[in-house]
């Protein structure tokens, strides 16, 4: 394993970025290695930066190496192990005259953005480069990146570890369990209100959550469409979408990614379909995951999905693949 490890983060500036950076050096992500960081604005904010670099020196984090700011995304990637692509268009600004109110605009205009960070990756970061895209349309967005790249050898994931924490913490307060407790906790499908949060599978002491909850009406008119529509009920609740939990996802999704996943569990991303699940070729879709001893991100095939989460997921993947009829020109 490298001493060092590069880390870019796009967004760099915005509340995710002030919640995720900081936790990048602490000695809990990357264990005893010195993280490089290598962070990324647009033109406008970029200057930003220069107090969140202040900032980084002045809290004392013994795994901080070279903080190094920019608005030149290929600058920013050369030789990088990690690419956390939080920065994106966000539904409801105004661009170029226009509010972005409609998804498929959002998807063209996002779109152009990751074909260039993904050639970008491709050609200027490690060949062995992990992503994970947190800008929304995030599954969409990971296959535009992927697609542009290229590079069998870089895992391209979207994250979907928020709604799995989401579900769990559900879970948890209605059986009276610690959120700790709760493995296998899978969201199948796409970052968005179609998602399937997958209790069937979840597991407490080789124990299915579902046998201990034992209560349809909840599942059906509560667990379900509050996992899928929590960010917008965070964003009701607060004026603004979700940072610390969101910063706190991507952080846990990449601690996955580093250490071996435990016996009897998984952790949830949506990477590129092989055709697992009955799953279409060539779409990001939220799977359940593991990292192998040797590194790799490897889909968990051995689970079994009733005809109830067949039926969910199969809703999520329509609309992932109308998402990428949207988008075939930069495919």
């Amino acid at each position: 394993m490298k001493k060092e490890v590069k880390v870019v983060v796009t967004g760099a500036a915005g509340q995710i970025g002030y919640s995720l950076i900081p936790r990048l050096v602490d000695g809990n992500i990357f264990g005893d290695r010195v993280v490089n960081l290598s962070l990324v604005e647009i033109p406008q904010v970029v200057s930003k930066l220069e107090g969140l670099a202040m900032e980084l020196d002045d809290s004392n984090f013994p795994n901080l190496g070279s903080i190094n700011y920019t608005d030149k995304f290929a600058d920013a990637s050369k030789d990088a192990d990690w690419f956390l692509l939080v920065g994106s268009i966000p539904r409801g600004i105004v661009y170029n005259g226009k509010k972005i109110e409609e998804r498929s605009d959002l998807l063209q205009i996002n779109g152009g953005i990751f074909v260039n960070q993904g050639k970008a990756i491709a050609k200027h970061g490690d060949e062995n480069a992990k992503v994970l895209v947190v800008g929304n349309p995030a599954n969409t967005n990971a296959l535009i990146g992927k697609s542009a790249g290229n590079i069998p050898s870089q895992t391209w994931m979207a994250m979907t570890m928020l709604d799995s924490n989401r579900a769990k913490s559900m879970l948890a307060k209605k059986i009276s369990r610690n959120i700790s407790e709760i493995k296998k906790m899978i969201i199948w499908g796409n970052h968005s209100p179609t998602m399937y949060p997958d209790f069937e599978n979840a597991m407490i002491n080789n124990e299915s959550v579902a046998n201990l909850i034992n209560d349809n009406d909840w599942i059906t008119s509560e667990f379900i469409p509050n996992v899928q529509q929590r960010g917008k009920a965070v964003i009701d609740a607060r004026g603004a979408s979700s940072a610390t939990s969101a910063a706190k996802a991507a952080l846990d999704t990449v601690l996955a990614c580093e250490n071996v996943t435990p016996s009897g569990d998984c952790f949830s991303a949506a990477v590129y379909s092989d055709g697992a699940y009955d799953v279409p070729e060539g779409i990001m879709c939220g799977f359940p995951l593991m990292t192998t001893p040797d590194g790799e991100i490897e889909i968990i095939r051995d689970l079994t999905l009733s005809d109830n989460a067949r039926s969910r997921l199969n809703i999520s993947v329509n609309e992932l693949l109308t998402e990428k009829e949207a988008v075939k020109d930069l495919l």
